[in-house]
């Protein structure tokens, strides 16, 4: 068995094409690869989002939470191919399910992205995502990702 990796922003950042206002994951915590990642969003008031959802009650937009876990997967994905990607390699995020909205995400905290790949099948990978709060979950989704071609879909040994 493998040691836990951490990775810093700048890590991240070689990892998902996202830039700034659209890189929503500042560090990961933990990756095992080919199993699980746990990583970090600090949420700030000066998030580009909060002027307008809504001015009177700053509140993360559902949509943003579920794409800072589809961002969390790439990682995951990218980490468990041995990818590190260039201008031609993506992984998309093609299908979501389940999505559960549990409580509000507000400027101050600090959001936990959590995912567990549940498996890959013909290029389309698989996770499990939660988010939290402390310990309180956030929201919750079954999440597909697949990458830019076939070509570049490695098989994962289980």
């Amino acid at each position: 068995m493998t040691e836990p990796v951490s990775l810093d922003i700048m890590g991240v950042m070689r990892l998902l094409p996202h830039r700034y206002p659209f890189l929503l994951v500042d560090r990961v915590l933990e990756i095992h690869k080919g199993r699980s990642i746990r990583a970090l969003k600090n949420i700030t008031v000066n998030e580009p989002f909060f002027p307008g959802h809504f001015p009177y009650r700053p509140v993360m937009p559902g949509v943003i939470i579920l794409e800072a876990l589809a961002q969390t997967c790439g990682v995951l994905a990218f980490v468990t191919a041995d990818v590190v990607p260039d201008e031609s390699t993506r992984f998309y995020f093609v299908g979501i399910d389940e999505a559960r909205f549990r409580k509000p995400v507000e400027p101050g905290d600090q959001l936990i992205l959590t995912a567990k790949l549940e498996r890959q099948m013909r290029g389309i990978w698989k996770f499990s995502t939660i988010a939290y709060v402390g310990d309180d979950e956030v929201t919750s989704a079954s999440m597909m990702v697949a990458p830019e071609t076939n070509k570049t879909s490695p098989k994962i040994a289980k």
